[in-house]
């Protein structure tokens, strides 16, 4: 399974967005969509792409869709954490709340007012990424999401309790591959920007 988070947009890195409609990949983030769709375009066998309902994610999904012939299908439990009142706050402002620690610190005994908490989304991304896994037997499949669900569904996968998910790091356009196996999920790589994904196939 790949995991990709979606390519930036205008307000990456200055704002928490959330599941707000509207918001779109800026030219930099269709950039990296093109350059994942590439990286991803050289492994042998992609059987399907599958993407959170969200448009930043949906149009990173589509050139890596385009590039197998393959059509992009919405799969909800891939969505962007709820955050509830906390969507489109600035994080600069954020940060200096008291909650801010225990989002990084206890994520687990952490949830947003009015939203979910941080267990929740990762049983909900694990779940669905039961339910494609179930559908894919054997089968390279790509998964389009967001920082935090795809850093929840490596600690799952690494056996790391969820306080301790805050450590790992999802960049936009980044690729994350993890093979489900019959004995237990191997993490292959985590943050990948720009390594020949075809090694995978071969580690």
């Amino acid at each position: 399974m790949l995991f990709v988070r979606h390519g930036r947009t205008p307000t990456t890195g200055a704002t928490l967005p959330g599941r707000a409609p509207g918001l779109h990949l800026a030219d930099k983030g269709r950039h990296e969509a093109k350059a994942v769709a590439e990286r991803i375009s050289r492994l042998t066998s992609v059987a399907a792409v599958y993407t959170s309902p969200l448009e930043r994610a949906r149009e990173t999904a589509v050139p890596i869709a385009t590039a197998r012939k393959l059509p992009v299908r919405v799969e909800p439990g891939l969505n962007e954490c709820d955050f509830g009142q906390w969507t489109g706050g600035e994080l600069k402002q954020l940060r200096k709340t008291p909650e801010w620690k225990i989002v990084q610190r206890f994520p687990s005994g952490f949830r947003f007012p009015g939203g979910e908490s941080f267990s929740e989304m990762q049983t909900r991304i694990t779940s669905a990424l039961g339910r494609l896994l179930a559908s894919h037997p054997g089968e390279t499949i790509v998964v389009v999401s967001h920082a935090d669900p795809i850093k929840a569904a490596v600690a799952h996968a690494l056996g790391i309790p969820l306080d301790l998910f805050q450590r790992i790091v999802i960049s936009p356009g980044s690729v994350t591959a993890i093979a489900y196996r019959p004995d237990g999920p191997v993490v292959l790589t985590v943050n990948s920007m720009g390594a020949d994904l075809a090694t995978l196939a071969r580690s």
